[in-house]
C-alpha cells in the first residue's frame, strides 16, 4: 500500500511538472487497442494500475499488467509487461497521443520507459 501510494503520488507529481497534470494511460495488445489503466492517477482512483481493487490493478483482471496470467502481465506473452523479451509491450501515452515509453521489463527494448520508479514497481509485481 504505502509503496504504491508513494509511487503513484510521485508519478503524478513528476508528470504534472512535465506536462501540467497530464493523465498518462496504458494501452496494450494488437495495435495497442486495449486500455490497461491510468499510470499516474491516485492509487485509489478506479482506473489506476496501482488500485488492487480496480480492473486495472487487480491480480485477477484480464486487463491488468498486475495479473501475471493475463496477456498483458505475462512473462511469456509478446504483449506482456513482465516478459523480458517482449517486442510489443504496453505503451504509455497521454490523451493527445504523446508517447512516454513502454511499460516493460525488456531492458533492451528501445522504447522502455525511463521512469526508474515505475520499472522498479513493475519488477516487484512481476517477481511475485
Amino acid at each position: 500500500g504505502g509503496f504504491a501510494q508513494g509511487l503513484s503520488d510521485g508519478l503524478a507529481a513528476s508528470s504534472r511538472t512535465a506536462a501540467s497534470s497530464t493523465v498518462l494511460m496504458l494501452f496494450g495488445g494488437p495495435g495497442h487497442q486495449t486500455y490497461l489503466g491510468c499510470v499516474n492517477c491516485n492509487q485509489y482512483a478506479r482506473e489506476s494500475i496501482f488500485n488492487a481493487y480496480g480492473t486495472f490493478g487487480s491480480r485477477y483482471s484480464s486487463q491488468s499488467v498486475v495479473n501475471t496470467y493475463s496477456q498483458f502481465g505475462s512473462a511469456y506473452s509478446n504483449y506482456g509487461a513482465c516478459n523480458q523479451y517482449a517486442n510489443d509491450p504496453p505503451v504509455i501515452v497521454d490523451g493527445a497521443g504523446s508517447f512516454y515509453g513502454r511499460l516493460t521489463l525488456n531492458r533492451h527494448h528501445r522504447q522502455v520507459s525511463r521512469d526508474s520508479r515505475l520499472i522498479a514497481w513493475l519488477a516487484a509485481i512481476c517477481a511475485q
